[in-house]
């Protein structure tokens, strides 16, 4: 059999990389995925509203390296500064019922 026709098994995988479920090596690692895929959501929605990091900084009353650093995942802002970075862009944040 050819190796592009191998079942990949993707939990095991990520068990050898980060432990199993419910270890904290396997929950740290969700939190940092988590941490990355909201900065990039954060990324590409400033990109959609056309504005630079400097200009967002500038709407919600802070420094381009801040914005910088919440793309990159380094910080996680705090709720309200998301409400705020939200609104700066023309966003808003909602909350419902998963299901």
């Amino acid at each position: 059999m050819s190796k592009k026709n191998e079942i990949y098994d993707v939990s095991a995988e990520l068990a050898r990389e980060f432990g199993e479920i419910g270890t904290q090596s396997r929950a740290e690692a969700t939190e940092k995925a988590w941490e990355e895929y909201n900065a990039q959501i954060l990324l590409d929605a400033r990109k959609n509203a056309r504005l630079t990091q400097a200009e967002l900084a500038e709407r919600i009353g802070a420094d381009k390296g801040y914005i910088s650093r919440i793309e990159r995942g380094i910080t996680v802002p705090t709720v309200a500064t998301l409400y705020k970075i939200a609104a700066a862009m023309g966003l808003t944040v909602e909350l419902k019922p998963i299901g």
